[in-house]
Formats: structure tokens, C-alpha cells, sequence
């Protein structure tokens, strides 16, 4: 008896049109009825899997695809099972979306359709995103380019990856430009170093350009790129401020920069404001005499009152203020110094920090 039960169960087993893998009782599907399984079994089964996953926690002994490594979802709920499933051997059905789905992208951006898709439509809602993902976020005007604009095929469902590079796509601009000169100049192919992506630097105009090694503010406001890269050089203009100002420096008389031995470096005296204001002289308590510090601070208002030759900045008079001679009332306190002279350049050999 036990021989024959075995051997009918083998039996039963090997004529299981989906083959030997299918572990389900075939009462979990199919009824005595016949074979066909109609569309409100599965709705029960549906009704049934919610009502037992909120109440008792017990699992159903009926087949439902949620029981599988394939949840079906979105437009998968609708679509009728042989689409997937053109042999009976459910196994065979890959999981893969590409399993089902023809590539109409030709593989150009890989076979997982779930990176772009959902279930629910093939419809795209986030490309800006898929290109951070990506590492191409879409930025000013890549924001509103069409997509074919970028990524040329054959078909405009093709898209090939072009690299997130900028000279990948504007490498004809970069070598067509004389204004200045790109290519002789050697500028970056990095157009991002000059140009700003998420602003008016898509127009790629002159006053567009990232100047950050040297700001290009107040006085330096320039739209003119000539005025200070001559000759059509862009290489190897200086940065230095005595390389532009240097006819400036020279021609200035009030007071004379060069007789007075000023420094070339402008912006110790000056700011870049629009007619180049000069602002507090600090360095010449470091340099010079301490003005800004000490016994002299807030004791005088313009530089004409110690320089009083404006044309030479390197004659002084201390003797204008300090009424030290030697018919002065505080004459004594220089009787015990041998050969006091009352100048001014005496004042400072013995005063340098202006102290008594």
C-alpha cells in the first residue's frame, strides 16, 4: 500500500506543468472545479493576506505573488499573468525588469529600469535628480536644455553617456573663442574656473567670468578685459598693483610718490574704490614712526602736519609742534644732553618711537 501511495505522489509530481520547483499544493490555486483561476480568487487572496497581517499575524496556505521574491505593483497588479509568464514553469519568469521589458535605450543607461521608473508608468519625474545621482547636477541653464541637446544618437531615446566633464560638450566653443583667445592663452578646460554654471555664466561673456585670483570689485569693476590684459594675453598679465598704476604712481605730485620713497605695493595706502581714496596708513607706525600708536596717536589730523614739504615726503618737522629750543621754558630738560640741537632730525635720533 505504501509502495503504491509513493508511486502515485511521483507520479503527480512529474506531470506538475510548472514544474518540480513549485512546492504549493495545487488546492492553493486551483479548485475542483477546473484548472482556470478567476480574477475574484485573486481579490479574495488579496482581501485575505491585509486581513491577516493586521489581525492574527498567521500566515495564508493559498498562493499569492506577494508570497514570491516579486511583489506586484503599480501596472504589474493588472497585467494578465501569462504577459510575464509565457511558460507554465514560473520559474523561468525572470525578475530582472529587462526580463519583460524591451531596452528602448539600447543599454546606453544600463538594464535597471527602476533607477528612472516606477511600476505605476514609464513617465521620468526627477531628472534633475538622476543627474546628481550621477554626479551632473543640472545647474542654470543645463536645467532647462532638452535632454538630445546633450546626449546626441541616432534616436532620441538613446542616451549615451558624455561624460560629466564641461569640455566634453563645449570643447568646439572653448577653441572657437579669440576674445580672448582660449587655446594660446592655455585657460583651463575646466570652463567652471571662469565661468558660473547656475548664473549668467552660461552667456559666456567677459563680465561673466570668475575673477576670484583677483576680485574684480569697486574700481577693478571692469567689463573691458583689454584695459588690463593688452595685447590679447591672457596668460601672463601680473597681479601686482605697480604693473597697471605704474604711470599713476610717477605722475602723482601731492604729495610725490616716488620722492617720497613710497612703497610700490598700492594697497598699503589705498583701497580699490572708485578713485582710489587712501585709507589709514598703518604700516607706517612699523615702518616709520608710530602715528597711529603711542604719544602721537590722534595728535594730528592730515600728513601735512609733520610733512610739511608736500612734494617730498621724506622731510619732516617735529620742531612745529614741540617748542623745545633752548630759550624755551623747558629748555632744562636737554642741559644735561651733550651737543642738543634743536631740529627735527635731531628730535628723531633721540625720539624714534616718539617717546621722551
Amino acid at each position: 500500500m505504501f509502495i503504491l501511495t509513493f508511486g502515485c505522489f511521483a507520479t503527480l509530481n512529474s506531470q506538475n506543468p510548472h514544474g518540480t520547483a513549485l512546492k504549493f499544493d495545487c488546492a492553493s490555486c486551483h479548485s475542483s472545479g477546473g484548472w482556470e483561476i478567476g480574477a475574484s480568487y485573486w481579490k479574495t487572496i488579496e482581501n485575505e493576506n491585509s486581513t491577516v497581517a493586521n489581525n492574527s499575524g498567521q500566515s495564508s496556505t493559498r498562493f499569492h505573488h506577494d508570497k514570491t521574491n516579486f511583489e506586484l505593483t503599480g501596472r504589474h497588479q493588472t497585467v494578465d499573468c501569462r504577459i510575464c509568464h509565457e511558460s507554465l514553469v514560473f520559474t523561468q519568469t525572470g525578475t530582472a525588469c529587462i526580463s519583460c521589458h524591451t531596452d528602448v535605450h539600447q543599454q546606453s543607461v544600463g538594464t535597471d529600469c527602476a533607477r528612472c521608473h516606477t511600476s505605476s508608468n514609464w513617465l521620468v519625474d526627477d531628472i534633475q535628480l538622476l543627474h546628481v545621482s550621477n554626479g551632473f547636477p543640472l545647474l542654470g541653464q543645463h536645467l532647462t536644455a532638452d535632454c538630445i541637446d546633450c546626449h546626441h544618437a541616432d534616436n532620441i531615446l538613446r542616451f549615451d553617456r558624455i561624460g560629466n566633464e564641461c569640455i566634453n560638450c563645449h570643447l568646439d566653443n572653448y577653441t572657437a573663442t579669440t576674445m580672448p583667445n582660449h587655446t594660446a592663452s592655455g585657460f583651463s578646460t575646466d570652463c567652471v574656473v571662469c565661468h558660473d554654471m547656475a548664473g549668467d555664466g552660461w552667456l559666456w561673456t567677459s563680465g561673466s567670468a570668475s575673477h576670484l585670483f583677483f576680485p574684480l570689485t569697486n574700481g577693478h569693476q571692469i567689463n573691458d578685459c583689454a584695459r588690463c590684459h593688452t595685447g590679447g594675453n591672457f596668460s601672463n598679465t601680473p597681479t601686482d598693483c605697480f604693473a597697471c598704476h605704474e604711470t599713476d604712481f610717477r605722475a602723482t605730485t601731492s604729495p610725490d610718490h616716488e620722492a617720497g620713497n613710497f612703497p610700490t605695493n598700492c594697497a598699503v595706502c589705498h583701497s580699490t574704490d572708485p578713485g582710489w581714496i587712501a585709507i589709514d596708513y598703518t604700516r607706517h607706525d612699523q615702518d616709520y614712526f608710530p602715528i597711529y600708536s603711542g604719544k602721537h596717536e590722534g595728535e594730528w589730523n592730515q600728513c601735512t602736519d609733520c610733512h610739511t614739504t608736500p612734494n617730498d615726503f621724506k622731510l619732516f618737522s617735529c620742531t612745529d609742534c614741540h617748542e623745545h629750543n633752548n630759550a624755551g621754558q623747558l629748555a632744562n630738560k636737554h642741559d644735561d644732553v651733550s651737543g642738543y640741537s634743536f631740529t627735527s632730525t635731531a628730535c628723531y635720533s633721540c625720539h624714534p618711537k616718539g617717546s621722551e
